[in-house]
C-alpha cells in the first residue's frame, strides 16, 4: 500500500514516527511519502516537507505568511496526486489537513486522520467539515469518542494515547544517572515545565521560581524548551537553588519528586510518570477573556479533562501567584493530597487504554483500507 502521511508539527513528528515503525511492521511493502520532521525521517520513507516550514502559530503570523501557506496547500495537493497514494493519513494539524481532506474526498482518495482536532474545545463548528471529508477518524483521548459518537452520531475509533508507549520505550532504555550528568545533589528534585513560548515562559517561570529560595530542602531543575537559548533563562533566574537542563524533559520527569506544569501535554505526561503536580496558566488579560468567551472547558489540563474531575490543582490567571503556589506545592510534596493524586494516576493510565496505539492504529488503518477497496 502506498501512504501518504501529513504531520505538521514536533509532535505530530514523533507520534508519526511511531505510526510509520507500525505501518512498516504490517505491511512491509508499504510506500511512505511523508510531511514531518526528523524522526519520522529516521524510520524510512520519503521527506517532502519538514514541519520547521510550516510551524505559524497566532492570527498576525498566518496573515504575515498567507502566500506561503496557499503554496504549501497547492504543492501538497500537486505531490498527492503525483504519488497517488492508497490513503492519506493526517495527524493532528486541522488547519492545513482540513483542507487536503476536502480536496482529497472530492478525488475520492480515501482519508484517515490520527489524533483529532480538538473541535471539543473549540471550533465545534468543524465537526460537518470532519463528517464530510473523514472516511475514518481515530482518537486517542477516551472522552472524545463519547464526545463523537453520542453527541454528533460520528462512529470513530478510540486507540489510545501514543505517550503511554512513547514514556514506556522511554523508560526501557538504559538511562544516565541525571544527577550525576548534572551535578545534582541528594535533595528530592522539583520540576518546572514553564512551556515552549517564549511570552508564557516569561509570564510562568517568574512565578515558579519564587519559591525556589525558600524550600532548600529541594532542588529545583527548569526544563528547557527546544528553540529557546539558555540566556533567555538566565535573566530568570536569580536562585543558586536552581539548574536548567534542555532535551532532557522525560529524564527530569523520571526522577522528580514532584512538579509545577504550564498547562498543555506536559500535564499529561507528568501524570504519566506519577510525579505529583500543580498546574499553571497565566495570560495577558485580553487573551485570557477572549480565551474564556472562545474556549467552553471545566478544566485547562489534560489530566483533569480525562477524568473529568479535579484530580490537579488548576491555578489559573489570578490565583497564579506566589502565595497560591506554595499552598498547593506543600500539598504534593507529602501527606494525603499526593497520595490521592499517585492513586488517580492509576485510574488515569487504565482510562487511556494502556499500551499500543500507534499498533492499533496503523492495523485499524490496514483493515479499514481492505474494507474500502472490497467496496
Amino acid at each position: 500500500m502506498k501512504y501518504y502521511i501529513i504531520a505538521g508539527e514536533a509532535s505530530g513528528d514523533l507520534h508519526g514516527s511511531n505510526l510509520m515503525k507500525a505501518l512498516y511492521e504490517n505491511d512491509p511493502k508499504a510506500e511512505i511519502r511523508f510531511w514531518g520532521g526528523d524522526l519520522m525521517q529516521a524510520v524510512g520513507g520519503t521527506l517532502v516537507k519538514h514541519y520547521k516550514d510550516l510551524a505559524f502559530m497566532g492570527f498576525i503570523e498566518v496573515l504575515q505568511n498567507l502566500k506561503t501557506i496557499l503554496r504549501n496547500i497547492s504543492f501538497c495537493k500537486k505531490d498527492i496526486e503525483k504519488f497517488n497514494p492508497d490513503a492519506i493519513i493526517f495527524i493532528d494539524y486541522p488547519g492545513f489537513n482540513m483542507r487536503i481532506a476536502k480536496w482529497a474526498k472530492e478525488r475520492q482518495i480515501p482519508t484517515h486522520y490520527y489524533i483529532s482536532p480538538q473541535i471539543w474545545a473549540w471550533k465545534e463548528s468543524r465537526i460537518k467539515a470532519i463528517k464530510r471529508d473523514v472516511d475514518y477518524m481515530y482518537v486517542i483521548l477516551p472522552f472524545e469518542k463519547e464526545f463523537y459518537e453520542v453527541k454528533h452520531s460520528y462512529a470513530v475509533q478510540f486507540v489510545g494515547h501514543p505517550l503511554i508507549d512513547e514514556i514506556e520505550d522511554f523508560r526501557s532504555k538504559e538511562i544516565e544517572d541525571f544527577r550525576m550528568k548534572h551535578g545534582l545533589d541528594e535533595r528530592p528534585i522539583i520540576a518546572l515545565l514553564p512551556g515552549s513560548r517564549k511570552q508564557e515562559i516569561s509570564k510562568l517561570l517568574t512565578e515558579m521560581l519564587s519559591v525556589t529560595s525558600k524550600y532548600t530542602d529541594y532542588q529545583f531543575v527548569i526544563a528547557g524548551a527546544p528553540g529557546q537559548e539558555r540566556e533567555f533563562y538566565e535573566k530568570f533566574i536569580k536562585s543558586t537553588n536552581c539548574s536548567l537542563v534542555f532535551k532532557e524533559t522525560y529524564a527530569l520527569l523520571n526522577v522528580a519528586h514532584a512538579a509545577l506544569v504550564t498547562s498543555g501535554t506536559a500535564t499529561l505526561e507528568t501524570a504519566l510518570f506519577r510525579v505529583p503536580q500543580v498546574v499553571l496558566y497565566k495570560g495577558s488579560p485580553i487573551s485570557y477573556a477572549i480565551a474564556k468567551r472562545i474556549i467552553k472547558l471545566r478544566y485547562i489540563s489534560l489530566v483533569n479533562l480525562i477524568m473529568d474531575d479535579d484530580i490537579v490543582v488548576e491555578l489559573i490567571q489570578d490565583d497564579c501567584n506566589t502565595k497560591r503556589i506554595e499552598e498547593e506545592f506543600l500539598k504534593i510534596i507529602s501527606g494525603e493530597t499526593r497520595l490521592k493524586m499517585l492513586n488517580n494516576y492509576d485510574l488515569l493510565i487504565e482510562k487511556l487504554g494502556g499500551k499500543g496505539a500507534s499498533m492499533q492504529t496503523a492495523k485499524a488503518i490496514i483493515e479499514n483500507l481492505a474494507l474500502t477497496f472490497k467496496k
